[in-house]
């Protein structure tokens, strides 16, 4: 061991004269382990919720949606054709989607319809890979009667809300009705309820109902047109380029959009918060620093004779440095190895056990909260923790090296 990390050594174990700056190295620790520790859990929750979020959205939606300019279209199984023959494409699927009121016996709730083939719409969307629509199911009343109520799932938020159970009647009641001598009259039809989804996202499960893509086309007078082609590909993150592939191989009139565009505020919104989050909370750490550098100019002061001392030995302005940074580094090295160990301990306990209850319609989910440990953000935390540290430790050392040993000896 070199002389400079020897006396470095030496003065973190502080004598009894010294108790007041052993306090402020012990106080200097622990704000870098407090700072470590909040950077840790708060950047991993951003992290998980992130990454939760992402993986509810896309399992409540497709990851690419593709439109006609002018609205529905007609030759949408040639397209359909079309698109599942593109490399990265695993499964396409007719949609139509509206804004409906439904009502059930005393309560109405504004929903988002959407029609769809449920043959290959669980292929596309995962949360409905259960559920069972058909076009005229012949649904018994009871005492042998025997009538076509088409069926409709809902999110069991939107359920809930309209305080219906399985087998009850639901009425929906879209704009696109027709003109008659009364004037605009809405479409008005009857609907089962034949079962429930649930993504997880209160914002899906609460707004979305579904019906078979007949059903919905016979209300909206459509036809045999749809409003688009939801895709679901290989890699999601190739979404955007397996997007442009199938615009420029349709050509004009269509369009496509993919699960970043359609997000691409939210997920904005999210990565400028974590960014915010760790600049705030990176002040910790800095109040920390500046911990470390008022410890060694106390350090500085109280051991000028020592330092002169050494100087009139032989010892150089650099080894002078190196004892100071090298005490400063140890004291943000032990801060900095305390906070991972304590964020880690922290982050699994909240992974683990529900700590705090979490309302749906603020935070998407109702879930425990999400936690993701990210082992680059790790790094990032440690590496910027021990650059302020060191940064911390250069005017004292500086202002150390420059003493004069004749005069610290003469007046120390």
């Amino acid at each position: 061991m070199s002389f400079e990390y020897f006396i470095g050594g030496r003065y973190l174990r502080a004598k009894r004269k010294q108790a007041f700056i052993s306090l402020i190295t012990i106080l200097s620790t622990a704000g870098i382990t407090v700072g470590v520790m909040a950077l840790i859990v708060v950047i991993a929750v951003m992290s998980g919720f992130e990454s939760d979020l992402k993986s509810r959205i896309l399992g409540g939606q497709s990851h690419i949606v593709l439109m006609r300019h002018g609205g529905p279209f007609t030759e949408y199984q040639r397209v359909l054709k079309d698109v599942e023959k593109i490399d990265g494409v695993e499964a396409a699927t007719p949609v139509i989607y509206t804004q409906v009121m439904l009502r059930a016996s005393d309560r109405v709730s504004g929903a988002v319809l959407r029609g769809i083939d449920p043959e290959t719409a669980g292929r596309v969307i995962k949360t409905l890979d259960k559920i069972t629509l058909h076009s005229n199911p012949k649904v018994d009343k009871g005492e042998g009667i025997s009538t076509n109520v088409p069926g409709i799932v809902l999110g069991k938020e939107l359920a809930r809300n309209l305080g219906v159970s399985e087998g009850d009647m639901i009425y929906l009641i879209s704009p696109r009705g027709m003109i008659s001598p009364i004037g605009h009259v809405p479409a008005m039809k009857r609907f089962r309820l034949t079962g429930f989804f649930e993504s997880g996202m209160y914002d899906f499960d609460g707004s979305f109902a579904y019906i078979h893509i007949s059903q919905a086309q016979k209300i909206l007078r459509m036809a045999d047109s749809v409003s688009g082609i939801e895709i679901r590909v290989n890699d999601i993150y190739k979404a955007k380029e397996i997007a442009e592939r199938i615009v420029s191989s349709l050509g004009f009139p269509y369009w496509a959009r993919d699960w970043m565009q359609m997000n691409q505020n939210l997920f904005t919104a999210l990565k400028l918060e974590r960014v915010v989050m760790f600049i705030i909370l990176t002040l910790i750490v800095l109040v920390a620093a500046f911990n470390i550098a008022s410890t060694l100019i106390m350090m500085v002061m109280e051991k000028t004779r020592d330092i002169a001392i050494l100087k009139a030995m032989g010892a150089t302005g650099k080894s002078i440095r190196k004892i100071f940074v090298f005490k400063g580094m140890v004291i943000g090295t032990i801060g900095t190895f305390l906070g991972v160990i304590f964020g880690f301990l922290l982050c699994s306990v909240l992974k683990h056990y529900k700590i705090m209850e979490l309302t749906g319609d603020i935070y998407y989910f109702t879930t425990k909260l999400p936690v993701k440990i990210e082992f680059l953000d790790v790094f990032f935390i440690v590496s910027a923790t021990l650059v302020i540290c060191f940064l911390a430790t250069l005017y004292p050392a500086y202002q150390a090296s420059r003493l004069d040993p004749v005069e610290a000896i003469r007046y120390g």
